[in-house]
């Protein structure tokens, strides 16, 4: 796309903490797909929950021995929940298993993701005497830099996603040399599985050491990820031998868009970014799965799938914090009508996102107000 889109959004830190439900009555994309004895849930996950503070409007890295003042701050529910409200934004029935601080912080992560966003968390727990782990986020020159602290739940407390409920799909992040069981359950149960997966900190880039890919249906690495785990120089070649390992899968580009290669059809596609001016690129990974999965359990084409989660990343980075800079249908619908009625559009820009002219909501009303990041926890309700 050529054209650049600019949010409408406000200053976090000066916007009130709103709450919202979790999907638009209009905005349920599997509406035509729904039947007796679907799966309650549309998508699983499990994780870490994480306090996001995150600092934006910095001109350089912080140096050493000097202090730097961020001209933006926000905080918001961040790891595996960057995932989760991006789902429920979207319109998928999302369930969550993860273990929540016993602290301020633990219950605002809650309430903002149960109440504020609609996400079950009857799977999740409160762990008694643990606190919330907690991130650091500065973003600068279209990058971040991230410090957390925390400690891993004791053992007897955390969730067992040993047998989780049944669902449409699940989102799973794979860690070198760990397997997680509950993958090839829900698989056997007939659940679609996504797969990303972070730095592989032993250097090994082994696919060996990732056994749960042999039950996901897609894998959306990054491109040096790709490119490390096949020994390639090129990442859309990555993408092709990562198909000899998984069905499906999707290398995302960075400012280049993405790529996708479907074994089971052949079929190859390839979209390119949108142009925007990025405030905070936290979660932005999270919003790209978040948005091929719901075109996926959909069922659009390949290329629809890709556009539209490259659009939903584009405009989360445009907003404060991982998980509450997620947008809504309404943020899709106003970037669908803004970009047409700009004069300097590209045309063959446009027909790319005309699938979209058949999901968007019709009215130019938000339909609720989106929660977004707070520069800090728990004001005072006014009296």
């Amino acid at each position: 796309m050529t054209a650049s889109f600019a949010s409408s959004g406000t200053d976090p830190s000066e916007e009130p903490l709103g709450k919202g439900h979790h999907r638009h009555p209009g905005a349920d994309p599997l509406a035509a797909l729904r039947a007796p004895g679907d799966p309650p849930v549309d998508v699983y996950l499990t994780g870490t929950v994480f306090l996001d503070i995150v600092f934006t409007g910095l001109d350089s890295a912080p140096v050493r021995g000097t202090e730097s003042w961020a001209r933006g701050m926000g905080s918001s529910p961040g790891g595996v929940a960057n995932m989760a409200t991006a789902l429920a934004r979207l319109g998928l029935r999302t369930s969550l298993a993860a273990a929540f601080g016993d602290d301020h912080y633990g219950d605002y992560c809650w309430d903002a993701l149960e109440q504020g966003e609609g996400i079950d968390l009857t799977p999740s727990r409160t762990v008694p005497g643990w606190h919330s782990p907690v991130t650091v986020s500065m973003a600068y020159e279209g990058e971040r830099t991230m410090v957390s602290h925390g400690h891993e739940a004791p053992a007897g407390q955390r969730p067992a996603p040993g047998c989780p409920p049944h669902a449409r799909a699940a989102v799973a992040s794979l860690t070198p040399g760990v397997s997680a069981p509950w993958i090839a359950r829900a698989a056997a149960h007939g659940t679609r599985v996504f797969a990303d997966v972070g730095w592989d900190d032993t250097g090994a880039w082994d696919l060996a050491a990732l056994p749960d890919l042999a039950h996901c249906e897609a894998f959306l690495p990054n491109a040096q990820e790709a490119m490390r785990y096949t020994r390639t120089d090129c990442p859309r070649a990555a993408a092709h031998a990562l198909t000899e390992h998984v069905p499906l899968a999707v290398v995302t580009l960075g400012a280049d868009g993405a790529y996708a290669v479907d074994r089971r059809t052949g079929e190859t596609a390839e979209v390119p970014a949108i142009a925007v001016e990025a405030l905070d690129p936290t979660g932005a990974g999270d919003v790209f799965v978040a948005g091929f999965v719901t075109g996926t359990l959909a069922g659009w084409p390949l290329a629809d799938r890709l556009a539209f989660a490259g659009l939903t990343a584009a405009l989360s980075v445009q907003e404060f914090g991982g998980s509450l800079s997620a947008p809504g249908w309404s943020e899709v619908a106003a970037w669908w009508r803004e970009v047409q009625s700009l004069d300097d559009q590209d045309p063959a820009a446009l027909t790319r996102y005309a699938f979209l002219a058949g999901l968007v909501p019709g009215d130019a009303a938000r339909p609720w107000p989106l929660r977004r990041a707070v520069p800090t926890i728990g004001f005072r309700t006014p009296q």
